[in-house]
């Protein structure tokens, strides 16, 4: 494996790994440090967000370990697509939950088309790889 792709590897894992923790204390501060703060609604908003950062968490993961076994570069895009979505979309969520600001809702949609972008970019990957 070529040095430029090792770290390409290493930055995908890394960021993987620090969304992993973030996932894990946002879901228990929600779980125990907000309950008793924020509407049910609003609640609701901080979970979902949680709950798309874990499976983007998971995905990011996924792109660190194929990099690893697809040399296409279809996989680091993916991997900046779910990074980039999981600001946009879950950090979106959090701030509007955590503020009530309504204008973060207008961010959501643009974390999730770069979720699809990010799918669509490791289809693309895995198909070229056949």
């Amino acid at each position: 494996m070529t040095n430029g792709l090792e770290n390409r590897t290493r930055w995908i894992l890394f960021i993987a790994a620090i969304s992993g923790v973030l996932t894990v204390g946002l879901g228990a501060f929600a779980a125990h440090g907000l309950k008793h703060h924020l509407s049910p609604y609003l609640l609701d908003v901080f979970k979902t967000g949680v709950q798309y950062q874990a499976w983007h968490t998971l995905a990011l993961l996924g792109c660190g370990i194929l990099t690893r076994f697809l040399s296409s570069k279809a996989v680091s895009y993916a991997a900046l697509f779910f990074a980039i979505g999981i600001i946009c979309f879950s950090g979106s969520l959090y701030a509007l939950a955590l503020t009530g600001i309504k204008w973060f809702g207008p961010i959501t949609p643009m974390g999730g088309v770069c979720f699809i972008i990010g799918w669509v970019m490791l289809a693309i990957a895995t198909w070229r790889s056949a």
